[in-house]
This record gives structure tokens, sequence and C-alpha cells, in this order.
């Protein structure tokens, strides 16, 4: 039955995105306290899954964390975590990640954690992500450096992320080595 495997394939993801060895290499409180976020923010978790980054975000501030992913699953659970930690400000987007349901200038930070490999080819959606940033909006790209074995998961480099945002109209404000394996970057949506 192709549910089941769903499911179980969704589980394992959701072990690894929750599990304490993620939390202890590099917590969510970590990753916020590195990025320009204002109280009054509105901030877009792209690819939200569990809500890793979303719940702890949303307690920050008093602007909407929207929490998009495209996995019906994952809505659900970040709505139950928003329900039991009593907060009112994610708004759970169900939606693909082609086609960004956002106002132009309307999003303050995107965050876009172990997300942006999966998608080809990057520039389109960079382009939306941009239209839906405000003047000054930062993109937050979270991924894993790859390590050099043929026939792995896809995953961008820092080098080619960099280089895919420049392309896109973000300048890169800051680059960050969290865990040997993980690098981050800070862009800025570029005039």
């Amino acid at each position: 039955m192709m549910h089941h495997s769903h499911a179980k394939h969704s589980k394992g993801k959701v072990s690894y995105l929750e599990s304490p060895e993620r939390r202890n290499e590099f917590s969510p409180e970590q990753l916020l306290n590195m990025i320009p976020l204002k109280e009054t923010d509105n901030l877009l978790d792209f690819g939200a899954g569990t809500g890793y980054f979303s719940i702890p975000a949303a307690k920050r501030i008093k602007g909407n964390v929207y929490a998009l992913d495209i996995d019906g699953a994952m809505i659900e659970i970040i709505n139950e975590k928003a329900l039991e930690e009593q907060v009112t400000n994610i708004v759970p987007v169900h939606g693909s990640m082609e086609a960004l349901p956002f106002a132009e200038d309307s999003i303050d930070i995107i965050i876009a954690s172990l997300v942006l490999h999966e998608i080809q080819p990057l520039a389109p959606l960079l382009q939306q992500m941009k239209q839906v940033l405000k003047k000054e909006g930062y993109l937050i790209c979270l991924e894993l450096e790859p390590k050099i074995s043929p026939g792995k998961v896809p995953r961008i480099t820092l080098e080619g992320m960099e280089l895919e945002m420049n392309k896109a109209g973000f300048k890169v404000t800051e680059k960050f080595f969290p865990t040997e394996s993980l690098y981050m970057l800070v862009t800025q949506k570029a005039e």
C-alpha cells in the first residue's frame, strides 16, 4: 500500500528532525540568535517539517511565523505542537515549494533549512523568495556540505549555494559553520 510506505518514510524523517543529536549539534535557539530577527518580523519557515524552527521562532516574535510544508502530516504535527505550547502566531501553510502563496514584500525573513538542495532548478524559487521578501529582507539558508561520495543525495556546496544566491540578487552577509558538516548563509535581498 502506497500510503503506508509514505507514513513510514515520514516517521524516519521526523525522528531525525527531532533527534537529540540534532538539537545538541545545533539548536534552533542558536540559529535564531545568529539571525537579525526583530520582534515585529513576519517569518517564513520554508519546508518547516515538524516545526523545529517554527515553534521557537514564534515564541520570539510578535509577527506571524508561516510554516510552509508540502507534507500535510508535518503541518498536523506543527498544529499540535503550537496548541500544546500555546503559540498563537503560527500560520501553517500546506503548500507547494514552487509557488509561494504570499503577497509581494510581505515577509521579513525566510528560513530554508535542509531543503533548497532538493529543489531543481533553484533559480525560479529564489526569484519568488525575493519577491515575497520585504526591501531589506533576509533569506537564511542552512545546508549540509556534501561529503565526497558519489551516488548520495543531491547536496549543494557552500560555494555553489553562494553563487545561486548572488545570481538571484541576494548578497551573502554572513557565513557560519555551526557544525563541521553544516553551513549557514545569511543573505539579504540586494537592491
